[in-house]
């Protein structure tokens, strides 16, 4: 029958709490839906990052997959706000705050620590001091006890510092619970701070943590008196109002100083008072230590009865905190699975964008050296086509220089000739003058030996010479005027190869033996001859063009 009320209790109780659960559910996806509705409405990316953040905290409960969607969001949008790092370090804090309390602890420490940095980059010791001491109590929870020991000490510094002696008294209570089993001296040292600061304030549950503990620290030193002492101080402030989880505590830690000193009627009554204020939370390791205390003082009184409830009690709750304990685990596996797949999804979409962009930089790169290679190329060939062209210019100009050498030595030589045959045609002309006055027959008949022996030498035909020295360096130049002005006349063209020759009238003059009117005539009549009305057409140029 009692089994059976028992059962009664305990559906109504979970029926009121289903219940309740519902409620909050309800109001919480309400809530949250209106969020995530206003989402669209905002473009601060500050802003939306909080909005992010609040939603995620919101999901963490009812829909873990969704939450770290928003996480994962909220840390993309900081990275677009204004002061990016301080807005990423109170995402990796919220991250850090939902992992933990999972207690999926080495994934939230990764979060704390990224957001540590980023305080500690920014000279935020307070910010930096919360971490610190978020980090211990993972620590300390995960039984590294050393680094908790190192991240609590580091609060404390930094709480000395400040005007809250809430806080170090809180701090100092954790060092000395941390030195609690190690080192009952350091633990002493510690409590007895806090105490000193408790008495300062006005938070009767932070003087009955203090009190109980510094009773269990001078327990294991066997001090019986000042624990006593100090669980009387504790005793004095159950009477507060004070939560009963904090009552519950001094009646456990007093129950096991009892059964230690063998005194075990005082440890039933405490232990059994202790579970009656734990009725809210009987499924917890306290609940489990005091039935297991009570089974082994019922044993040692020979109280089976009494004991076999107690030990029946004890594995219930056992079996229960390791069913949760296994559930927690699996549950922790699961998460710290999925952070390792969403961070290997996220490095590698890190190293595609990274090898999208190498890609993209290395293609870059290439058509930059393909570019220079081609600028280069084309370089080098306007500087060969310019080499070559000026070797073209040079060796034209050897050319130029080679012909008109060429040319001044045709001209001298024609010239030389001219010259000679007017000497020759005048001296023929002064013999026969004086062949005409001479009346001696032997001179006249010498006369005509040296007659007959000087036109022998008379070459009639030197122009001719000239021209056909002329066409083998001008080829077709002769035949090409005479075609296209066939009323030239041997003067003429003599003329016109002169100028071809670009010779001036004064060096016409003085090749000739003409007088410089007379060449200016001469050329007066060709330009006519050409019909060049044109004044400012060179006749020089003109017969080059031939």
């Amino acid at each position: 029958m009692k089994l059976y009320f028992l059962v009664l209790r305990m559906m109504a109780r979970l029926f009121s709490i289903v219940s309740l659960f519902l409620s909050v559910t309800i109001h919480s996806q309400s809530s949250t839906k209106e969020m995530i509705d206003s989402l669209n409405t905002i473009s601060d990316h500050g802003k939306k990052t909080e909005l992010y953040r609040k939603i995620a905290l919101d999901l963490q409960k009812t829909d873990w997959d969704r939450a770290i969607k928003y996480i994962e969001l909220a840390e993309t949008e900081a990275k677009n706000t204004k002061d990016s790092e301080l807005t990423l370090a109170a995402v990796y804090v919220t991250a850090g705050k939902m992992y933990a309390a999972k207690e999926v602890f080495d994934v939230a420490l990764k979060y704390y620590f990224k957001a540590h940095d980023i305080y500690k980059k920014k000279h935020n010791s307070e910010e930096v001091s919360k971490l610190e001491n978020n980090v211990a109590i993972i620590y300390s929870l995960g039984k590294n006890k050393e680094k908790a020991l190192q991240f609590f000490l580091n609060v404390y510094h930094y709480q000395k510092t400040k005007n809250d002696p809430a806080k170090l008294v809180k701090i100092l209570n954790n060092i000395g619970t941390l030195y609690l089993e190690k080192n009952a001296d350091s633990s002493l040292f510690y409590y007895q701070k806090a105490h000193k600061i408790n008495e300062t304030i006005k938070d009767d549950a932070l003087k009955i943590y203090i009190a109980t503990n510094l009773a269990r620290a001078y327990t294991l030193k066997n001090d019986l008196k000042n624990a006593d002492y100090y669980f009387e101080q504790a005793f004095s402030l159950t009477d507060k109002p004070v939560d009963n989880l904090v009552k519950a505590f001094v009646y456990e830690s007093f129950s096991q100083y009892q059964f230690k000193q063998k005194n075990d009627e005082a440890a039933i009554v405490n232990a059994k008072k202790a579970l009656e204020l734990l009725k809210e939370n009987s499924f917890s390791f306290s609940g489990l230590n005091l039935n297991k205390m009570l089974y082994e003082v019922y044993i040692r009184k020979e109280d089976y009865k009494n004991a076999v409830y107690y030990f029946q009690q004890y594995n219930t709750i056992n079996d229960s905190i390791h069913v949760e304990e296994k559930a927690v685990n699996l549950e922790r596996i699961k998460l710290e699975q999925d952070y390792k797949v969403r961070t290997q999804i996220k490095t590698l979409t890190e190293q595609k964008k990274l090898f999208k962009y190498s890609v993209v930089g290395l293609i870059l790169i290439v058509g930059i050296l393909i570019l220079i290679i081609l600028l280069i190329k084309y370089r080098n060939r306007n500087i060969k086509n310019q080499l070559e062209k000026e070797k073209l210019n040079t060796k034209m100009q050897g050319l130029k220089e080679n012909l008109k050498a060429k040319n001044m030595v045709l001209v001298g030589k024609a010239m030389s000739e001219i010259h000679r045959t007017d000497s020759i045609n005048e001296i023929l002309t002064d013999l026969k003058q004086i062949k005409l006055k001479t009346v001696n027959k032997e001179m006249q008949q010498a006369i005509d030996i040296v007659l007959k022996r000087l036109e022998k030498n008379l070459n009639t035909d030197i122009w001719k010479e000239f021209e056909i020295s002329f066409e083998q360096v001008h080829q077709t130049f002769f035949d090409k005027l005479k075609n296209d002005y066939p009323s030239l006349t041997p003067k003429d063209r003599r003329l016109c190869a002169l100028l071809y020759l670009d010779l001036t009238t004064k060096e016409i003059s003085q090749i000739t033996g003409q007088s410089f009117k007379a060449i200016e005539n001469s050329r007066t009549r060709l330009r006519a001859k050409f019909d060049l009305t044109n004044e400012k057409v060179n006749l020089s140029t003109y017969l080059n063009s031939f």
